[in-house]
């Protein structure tokens, strides 16, 4: 058996040209908008490598500035949890964890959380979403379907991500994430983060058409490597202070 890392791209671009069908995305955008026009904040959140989707929503060039990350350090940099507490294996596992992020996030009435996770049943990730929802905010999920369907909950609750979301955006990634078998078993190849990625540009993107198509001009980010991108952010930053964070 031999490895072609182009058959791992045909993956990602047959992938790239199915997932922009996706209803669910204007759904999702909706949503957004919905958010945005009332004056709340996107809270995305992801642990692990599903925190990269979270930094492709909040805070980078061409993406809406009424953004925040949620993040698992958290507890450390915003709490009193000892920097040891990063060390466990079981952290995003945690139920417990998820009701101390959402206390410490400078979160308000009309806020929209984004929670994104591949397999969708981590303690931390289904608690998230059970406050969320508990205290009225709308949720989408990015997640893949094929993985949490074959997945056992890790919540004493059994229900997963997909139980509570409002929208379910599908990343199609294959259980396991990889998508190139190895001999002898196991897989290389994981292809859930470029299409999380894409799923949440899409999202972003379909926002801003909505703003614009209602006569409204987006609050969008320029890159801080070009002139005056750094006074341009600063200047929407400022609508949102204290409720938006910009730190590790």
């Amino acid at each position: 058996m031999t490895i072609d890392p182009r058959d791992f791209a045909d993956r990602i671009a047959h992938l790239v040209q199915k997932i922009p069908d996706d209803p669910e995305i204007t759904r999702a955008a909706d949503l957004f908008t919905k958010a945005l026009t009332a004056g709340g904040v996107i809270q995305a959140f992801g642990s692990g490598h599903s925190e990269a989707v979270a930094m492709e929503i909040a805070g980078r060039a061409g993406g809406l500035v009424p953004t925040n990350r949620l993040a698992l350090r958290d507890i450390v940099l915003y709490g009193d949890a000892p920097r040891s507490e990063l060390d466990r294996y079981d952290l995003e596992r945690d139920p417990a964890i998820a009701r101390t992020l959402l206390d410490l996030a400078p979160v308000q009435r009309h806020d929209l959380f984004v929670i994104i996770s591949n397999s969708g049943v981590n303690g931390v990730v289904v608690e998230l979403a059970t406050l969320v929802k508990e205290r009225g905010h709308d949720l989408i999920a990015i997640t893949s379907r094929a993985h949490g369907e074959a997945a056992a909950s890790r919540h004493p609750s059994g229900r997963k991500l997909t139980d509570l979301a409002d929208v379910v955006l599908d990343n199609h990634a294959p259980y396991g994430d990889a998508v190139l078998p190895l001999p002898g078993g196991g897989a290389t190849g994981a292809v859930s983060t470029i299409t999380s990625a894409l799923l949440a540009q899409l999202v972003v993107t379909q926002t801003v058409r909505n703003l614009l198509e209602a006569g409204e001009v987006p609050p969008v980010y320029l890159s801080a490597n070009v002139p005056e991108g750094d006074e341009h952010n600063l200047r929407l930053e400022a609508r949102y202070a204290g409720r938006i964070r910009r730190g590790a």
